[in-house]
């Protein structure tokens, strides 16, 4: 981040005081710091505290000019390299979308051509109004990017999604954007599946699997901080969605299926990772299934077989898939490589408890077409996420599989 340009535009919420520590973090990169505060924002946090951070002056008032022959708002947007806005309120969000122009901040995001970086923070029933989710469709359409919230208690007293990104996560997302230039991945698109799915019985009863998501979204981490635009379709799993990454959250194997075939033309590489369910009940019950003497007994039928149907309609992706196994793992690897039309498949023995699902750590198998198979000892998932992704940047340097002959 030395010598890059920044603009921290502070809005008018009770997360405006992240925005300091966001400030200080930046600063310590090396960039170059200027901020414009709402007059709401002041009301959290005061300009002195951000002049004191920056070493720089602070941008209140439009009609404010320093120096008479400079117009401070074009002068600011001419001069970043990045705008970012923390946080982002509804009010402030619903004006840009809107192309209102009535304040210093407005103003000079609409004249700027420098990117322009949002992180939402608000109550969890503001932030899924759908006013506010046009708006942030609005602007998106128009390259805004956004920093997507947590989820979790609000200062509001509600628990849901609409807390502000922390400063660290933030300063990694900003840094990862405006050091993409250099990224081997930036331009490529990455479709990783992460974590269970869930089959319902009754209202209160499901069928899933031991899977924590760990593996997908460390995956999901790893592209995108080489600069990979990453879609994440996840089951219900409790972990934050990595910086950078776009999250669409799925709950059975039906809605795994639709998601990831609505985003498979569009991807240069398809990862998949999820536990998906092979069987769900035929039969649904409306009301819960109440206890009685005997067997109680439940017909399955199987579910779509995800990976299968994205190896038949593989045209020009890099398409790898994950082997959960408990006995003869490279084996059975290797025949769901060939069967699948995969490019490369990550083997894993899930008969040790210490590692695999829940775990922190791993012990795979790489196995790629050409049965060069490389074995990895225990290690973190992050680090063996990091090896996946390279090996999906050699296969797409290199053209893969993509097509076997005969299925064209």
């Amino acid at each position: 981040m030395k010598n890059k340009k920044v603009v921290l535009c502070v809005t008018g919420g009770v997360a405006a005081f992240k925005a300091a520590a966001f400030a200080s973090k930046l600063k310590q990169t090396g960039a170059s710091v200027k901020v414009i505060m709402t007059e709401s924002a002041k009301q959290f946090v005061t300009p002195l505290t951000f002049q004191s951070l920056t070493r720089d002056h602070v941008y209140e008032n439009t009609f404010i000019e320093e120096d008479v022959e400079v117009i401070a708002h074009i002068d600011v947007a001419d001069w970043a390299d990045a705008f970012i806005v923390v946080p982002a309120t509804a009010n402030f969000i619903g004006k840009y979308a809107n192309g209102i122009a009535d304040d210093m901040l407005t103003s000079t995001l609409l004249a700027t051509q420098a990117p322009v970086y949002l992180a939402p923070a608000m109550n969890v029933n503001m932030y899924e109004h759908p006013a506010v989710v046009e708006n942030m469709d609005r602007l998106r359409s128009r390259g805004v990017k956004f920093v997507e919230p947590g989820a979790g208690y609000l200062a509001c007293g509600w628990i849901g999604k609409g807390r502000l990104a922390e400063p660290e996560d933030l300063l990694a997302y900003l840094q990862q954007e405006l050091e993409a230039e250099t990224s081997d991945l930036k331009g490529k698109t990455f479709v990783v599946t992460a974590g269970p799915t869930r089959e319902v019985i009754d209202p209160v009863r499901f069928i899933s699997n031991r899977s924590s998501g760990k593996m997908g979204y460390s995956i999901a981490r790893a592209a995108a901080e080489r600069g990979a635009e990453v879609i994440l379709i996840s089951g219900p799993v409790t972990l934050d969605v990595p910086v950078g990454v776009t999250r669409v959250s799925v709950t059975s194997a039906e809605e795994m299926y639709e998601q990831t075939l609505a985003y498979y033309d569009e991807a240069d590489v398809v990862i998949k990772t999820a536990a998906v369910s092979d069987y769900r009940p035929v039969i649904r019950d409306e009301h819960k299934v109440k206890k009685q003497d005997g067997v109680l007994t439940l017909e399955f039928e199987r579910t779509k077989d995800i990976l299968e149907e994205l190896g038949r309609k593989k045209t020009n992706q890099v398409l790898i898939g994950f082997a959960a196994e408990t006995q003869d793992v490279i084996r059975y690897a290797e025949d769901k490589l060939e069967r699948k039309n995969l490019d490369l498949i990550v083997a894993n023995n899930v008969n040790d408890d210490t590692i695999g699902f829940e775990s922190d750590e791993n012990e795979i198998t790489i196995i790629r077409r050409d049965r060069s198979n490389e074995p990895f000892a225990r290690s973190e998932k992050t680090a063996l996420a990091k090896k996946i992704v390279e090996e999906a940047r050699l296969l797409l340097e290199g053209a893969g599989n993509r097509v076997r002959e005969g299925d064209r």
